[in-house]
């Protein structure tokens, strides 16, 4: 099914907003885990880790999940479809292993957040831990870099049932003609 121009503009806008936020929320994410690890300042740390399972839960997920969904909706009902070409593809695996790692890693988020919320954290305190948010945080924002490339430069190439579904739709394109 291939989507009227005004519907498939409506899904790309509604596929990027998701996609900004997404990063946008990932960003933040980053910083307050940094300033979680380095201030010393008692209530920056715990108002970060606390402000970041509320970032997390209200702004990271949901924005996941609409991104995925809506680039779903968009590669189905446009020409490019969603096993057509590489590029494609290529973002649909980077974006579901993404989204399933962000659901595994909540527990630590909050986790963190609780421990925040009830005691005042030294700066030994979970080191390893608050360094694991700060790394899983940069890798989030170095995956949805990734996608963010692949939807800009749309490396070229077709998958072989992108090959095959071209060629089908040229015979038949032909075959009416005659």
């Amino acid at each position: 099914m291939v989507m009227s121009p005004r519907l498939r503009k409506l899904a790309l806008m509604a596929h990027v907003t998701s996609s900004v936020g997404w990063l946008g929320a990932v960003a933040s994410f980053l910083v307050l885990a940094v300033a979680g690890l380095s201030s010393g300042n008692a209530q920056i740390v715990r108002g970060a880790y606390v402000v970041m399972s509320v970032i997390a839960w209200w702004i990271i997920v949901p924005a996941c999940f609409a991104s995925l969904i809506t680039g779903l909706v968009s590669s189905l009902g446009t020409p490019w479809g969603l096993f057509r070409q590489y590029w494609v593809l290529l973002k649909l695996l980077v974006t579901v292993p993404a989204t399933i790692l962000l659901l595994v890693h909540m527990r630590p988020i909050d986790y963190m957040a609780g421990v925040a919320a009830g005691t005042t954290l030294a700066n030994v305190d979970l080191h390893g831990l608050r360094v694991q948010l700060i790394i899983e945080a940069g890798a989030a924002m170095l995956v949805l870099l990734v996608a963010t490339a692949l939807s800009v430069y749309k490396p070229k190439g077709m998958t072989r049932y992108g090959w095959r579904k071209q060629h089908d739709e040229r015979a038949l394109a032909r075959s009416e003609a005659t």
